[in-house]
């Protein structure tokens, strides 16, 4: 077994080893979940706990982990005597972001249940990470529908498994850890409500402490088992007030006083529903049996609304977490009754277990501070290369100021976002789930059957049967029980919705640079990245000015990142509209290839003027060219007319028809305002093909 890197050695980060170290007392406080950028040791630090937490007591046998002093009676490898049992290591279970539902929940056997009335489960990674963690990394990027069934589970300690009638439950209580960078795309905001505790990490600026980071690290890369060693007694130090913080827990009380400032806060940040309320009440009752005490105090709840409120209190993927701690103190205040202890001593809101580096440029100073107006407290020890995430598109860097140069207007502020009508790609697609366009699913409504290629997921009884029915008598069938073999079993298929590529090519030339009007323009792609948000797409963002186009966002699932590149575009010179169609083609070949099921909706957002650019002749002629290009294959588009004023030339228009694609105004673009859209953008596609279809006659 590989030497796991000991988590006292972790540098910096007091919040998210408070955070970690809370749930490990209290479970019940709901999880963390770690936000940051890459490089952070996120990992590190939460695969470091598992050697921390008490050995768990476990019936013999029992693939559920069942407690020997009471066991689940509902449990199916039962029913349990109570006995001694026996005693395992607690449990690190990681859920890979590719994992399919069956391999997190178990899965039947479908063949046995139908032909023998068995049930044949085997357990998935909810079983085995029972009374220890389950950790998620990239959670972000985990499909929807395993998130939903991961934080039911979590939620109500139980998992529950049913297929065509045959249902199995068993136990799954355990402390969830998810971590997440947030440039690679956010969470919902309900599936953010629904982790106890969140925590934002990033690596320090502090050179004395980027140096001790390093140090640790190579000192463990060199000998792991000689530097766990070194750590050894800190880490027996920390279990033990694990322990200890455990067996306190139940004796600490929440006066009426700490109860009423808990629920005035909640309120005074207007956080959604009491879910806040509550997880604020555990972790501030976590925090006094962890630093020894009996009674919560105020400085408890102030902790506790720094690590419990921050992602409840986001409206929107542009909104950045965090908490005016100065509101939180005059609230606190405000609502402030007999403290129980009036001078209680300073404990540490981190571990505090000394070591041979205490007092040196490895400490994180002071600890337990929360998110300053969305500041991240100090951060140390880098990961090992594995514990690196592997995103799935390419990181996005920090957009930088653009200044205005010669014939450029400096950026304006977007309009009030609005919401959009539903833009969809024509035709039944494959791609990753989401919510915007037709796609066959793991998840739906049932259309049809087919053959299963590999393992039965999804059984369709009705077809089964019809297939099984015929051949009863040829396999000797006496009794009432149908003779059901392997190749009679039917797949379901299902129809649902899917994520999209939105690639958006904006004009940024100065025929858009009237201040007014670029305003309202921002505003219509706001609104279409909120609606991409909603959905589940990928977005890109192209913008074309003076001579040439550039990315300005490769394609990725962070639509915020877009938000901000859209912030800061300036607007002025020529418009190379072949050149921004062109720039986009090449986008999508690339993305293609990378994802070749996720199918692209390309998004031009102009008036439809072609004036410049780098490549020789006319340019009207090289942007209808370019269209065509995008119309030889296929690609969806729509075409947003951003022509003002009483005299239209309808060059948008002609643009759209060159695509094979519909052109909308800015005013038809938003909900209340048009119908039927989507089948605009499908008789748009209909007619060019007929248009083609003619060229070639």
């Amino acid at each position: 077994m590989s030497t796991r890197y000991p988590f006292t050695a972790v540098v910096g980060m007091d919040d998210l080893r408070l955070a970690l170290l809370l749930n490990a007392v209290s479970p019940a406080v709901g999880g963390v979940l770690v936000r940051g950028e890459k490089g952070t040791a996120k990992s590190t630090a939460v695969r470091a706990l598992a050697e921390l937490l008490p050995a768990v007591p476990v019936v013999a046998g029992c693939r559920f982990s069942c407690d020997p002093a009471s066991p689940d009676p509902g449990c199916p490898d039962g029913p349990h005597e109570a006995g001694p049992g026996a005693e395992r290591p607690a449990r690190m279970v990681e859920l890979p972001v590719g994992a399919s539902e069956d391999r997190l929940v178990g899965s039947l056997d479908i063949e046995k249940a139908l032909a023998e009335g068995v049930k044949a489960f085997e357990p998935g990674l909810l079983a085995d990470a029972h009374r220890g963690i389950l950790y998620v990394d990239e959670v972000n990027l985990l499909h929807d529908h395993l998130i939903d069934l991961l934080l039911d589970a979590a939620a109500m300690g139980f998992s529950h498994v049913e297929r065509e009638g045959v249902s199995v439950r068993h136990a799954a209580r355990f402390l969830l850890v998810g971590t997440m960078n947030p440039e690679e795309g956010e969470l919902r905001p309900q599936l953010l409500d629904r982790f106890g505790l969140t925590v934002e990490v990033a690596a320090s600026r502090d050179p004395e402490q980027r140096v001790e980071v390093v140090r640790r690290r190579l000192a463990f890369e060199d000998d792991p088992a000689a530097f766990a060693a070194r750590w050894a007694d800190e880490e027996a130090a920390l279990r033990g007030r694990i322990v200890a913080a455990r067996a306190l827990l139940p004796q600490v009380t929440l006066g009426d006083a700490v109860l009423l400032q808990i629920a005035a806060t909640c309120a005074a940040f207007e956080v959604d529903g009491m879910r806040a309320d509550i997880v604020m009440a555990r972790t501030a009752t976590a925090l006094a049996a962890w630093a020894g005490r009996t009674e919560v105090t105020s400085e408890d709840v102030r902790q506790a609304a720094l690590l419990a409120l921050p992602h409840r209190r986001r409206r929107s993927p542009f909104d950045a977490p965090g908490l005016d701690e100065d509101k939180l103190d005059e609230t606190l205040e405000q609502f402030k009754g007999e403290d129980p202890d009036p001078d209680p001593e300073p404990e540490p809101d981190g571990p505090d277990d000394g070591g041979p580096d205490d007092g040196g440029p490895g400490d994180g100073g002071p600890g337990g501070g929360g998110p300053d107006g969305g500041g991240i407290p100090p951060q140390g020890d880098g990961p090992a290369p594995e514990d690196v995430p592997a995103p799935e598109e390419a990181p996005v860097p920090e957009p930088a100021p653009q200044r205005a140069g010669a014939g450029e207007r400096a950026a304006v502020k977007a309009a009030e976002p609005f919401r959009t009508k539903v833009l969809s790609v024509p035709g039944l697609g494959e791609g990753a789930a989401g919510r915007r366009s037709r796609a066959r699913t793991e998840h739906g409504r049932t259309t049809g059957s087919t053959r299963p290629r590999g393992a039965l997921t999804k059984l369709h009884l009705a077809a089964t049967l019809q297939a099984a029915a015929p051949h009863q008598k040829a396999r000797g069938r006496t009794g009432r029980g149908l003779v059901v073999r392997r190749d009679d079993l039917r797949q379901a298929t299902r129809e649902g919705r899917e994520g999209n590529l939105v690639l958006f090519a904006v004009d940024a030339s100065g025929s858009m640079a009237a201040r007014q009007r670029m305003s309202a323009v921002k505003g219509a792609v706001l609104s279409l990245l909120l609606d991409a948000y909603q959905r589940r797409d990928k977005v890109g963002l192209v913008t074309f000015r003076g001579r040439d186009a550039e990315v300005a966002l490769p394609p990725t699932s962070s639509v915020d990142a877009a938000a901000a590149r859209l912030e800061q575009l300036p607007t002025g010179g020529r418009t190379p509209l072949s050149a921004g169609l062109l720039k986009a083609h090449d986008v999508l070949r690339v993305e293609r290839l990378r994802d070749p099921s996720r199918r692209p909706l390309l998004v031009v957002v102009t008036d439809g003027r072609a004036t410049g650019g780098r490549a020789a002749g006319d340019p009207v002629a090289l942007a209808a060219r370019a269209a065509r290009l995008h119309a030889a294959e296929g690609t969806a588009s729509v075409v947003v007319d951003c022509e003002t004023g009483p005299v239209r030339l309808g060059l948008a228009g002609r643009l759209a028809l060159e695509l094979g694609g519909t052109a909308v105004t800015l005013d038809e673009l938003r909900a209340d305002a048009i119908a039927g859209l989507v089948r605009d953008v499908q008789a748009g596609q209909a007619g060019h093909a007929a248009q083609t279809n003619r060229r070639a006659a």
